[in-house]
């Protein structure tokens, strides 16, 4: 039989949450379809990595999306897991931002999953089983002065992951929602934002993404919608 198919959005550079996201289910047993906007990175990890194939996709882009979706089932096979770690964050005033970038952020954050929901969940239901997790931060739980352009769409980005845990959940699919609240350590954020930090101050996207494997295989009897994961020196 062929192996189940774990599709993964916002792949990044090796090392970052998506790429980890991607290995770790790899390594469980998966295929695993990468989904990001970078092409020359996706086939550097699909180079380096067995069982992971990229397909360059921008989600903002919903018809591009549907059709990368299609080509994943044609060509893989329907996913069983979906992991939506794609997202988009613009920082600023309510009053000098561009009422544009709210829109551009809530496709990214919040469209894009309910299109990857529509387009795999009639596979998973048919089968019984499946997991749709979605990566998200305590943005998603209170709004904060010049992050209101990003917290809005991760809250919103929660409420429809409940919503699907609520209805879908009864029909066998389990629907996660994954608040890090932490400084991830990718490529990106430690050596331009915070390269003076210990490595105690940063959530590990290694680490993140075993607890998202680990969630996506509980028993029945006792699965999560919200996981909350932060460094053990965050004060909370």
């Amino acid at each position: 039989m062929s192996k189940p198919v774990c599709l993964v959005t916002g792949v990044g550079p090796d090392t970052g949450t998506g790429a980890e996201i991607a290995k770790r289910f790899a390594a469980g047993g998966y295929q695993v379809a990468m989904l990001a906007r970078n092409e020359e990175n996706l086939d550097a990890l699909a180079a380096k990595y067995d069982d992971v194939r990229g397909y360059p996709c921008d989600v903002s882009d919903l018809e591009a999306l549907v059709a990368t979706i299609d080509k994943v089932k044609s060509e893989m096979g329907p996913p069983a897991i979906v992991a939506h770690n794609a997202l988009r964050s613009t920082r600023g005033g309510i009053l000098e931002m561009d009422p544009e970038d709210l829109e551009r952020n809530f496709r990214v954050n919040t469209t894009a999953l309910l299109y990857l929901a529509r387009e795999t969940l009639p596979g998973m239901i048919e089968a019984g089983n499946g997991a749709i997790l979605v990566t998200g931060n305590t943005s998603a739980t209170r709004g904060k002065a010049n992050w209101g352009f990003f917290a809005s769409t991760k809250a919103s980005q929660r409420i429809l992951a409940e919503s699907m845990a609520r209805e879908f959940g009864p029909q066998g699919v389990h629907v996660a929602y994954f608040m890090v609240d932490a400084a991830i350590d990718t490529p990106r954020t430690r050596p331009v934002m915070m390269p003076d930090k210990p490595d105690e101050f940063f959530a590990k996207p290694s680490a993140i993404a075993e607890e998202m494997y680990r969630v996506a295989h509980q028993d029945r009897s006792t699965w999560s919608f919200l996981v909350e994961m932060r460094p053990f020196g965050e004060v909370w």
